[in-house]
């Protein structure tokens, strides 16, 4: 049976610890990373949208990075948003920014009435290379 190791990336920020979850968990070639949110460090959610999702992504890359990958090793990946409608061009602009080559991983979007204070969350599951 494959054992389940805790990823962290450096710097981890409280949110972790206030609420007793692993920034991701590596399971073989897998890591299935947990809902990333656009967090300072203190755990506060960003104010302006567009710099929350960009935090969302940095913090989702530190995470991946700490665990030897990269968004190039992201299959899956799923979003949460309070306003899609209104939210969606921000979004897309980091998303461009950030996945900028084919082939994308797939993606599924949900709209939500709640995130414990932030507008958006970013999930992965990402198969990690060989050496790592």
């Amino acid at each position: 049976m494959t054992q389940r190791q805790a990823v962290f990336p450096a710097g981890r920020h409280e949110l972790y610890a206030a609420h007793g979850y692993s920034a991701a968990i590596r399971s073989g070639d897998l890591l299935f990373v947990s809902g990333q949110v656009g967090a300072r460090t203190d755990g506060s959610p960003e104010p302006d949208f567009e710099r929350q999702v960009q935090l969302a992504f940095d913090n989702l890359i530190a995470v991946l990075a700490a665990a030897g990958a990269t968004l190039e090793d992201v299959v899956d990946v799923t979003t949460f948003h309070t306003d899609p409608e209104n939210q969606f061009g921000a979004v897309m602009a980091v998303k461009n920014r950030v996945l900028t080559e084919a082939p994308y991983p797939n993606w599924t979007a949900v709209g939500v009435t709640w995130l414990s204070g932030f507008d958006f969350e970013i999930k992965v599951i990402a198969r990690l290379p060989a050496a790592a």
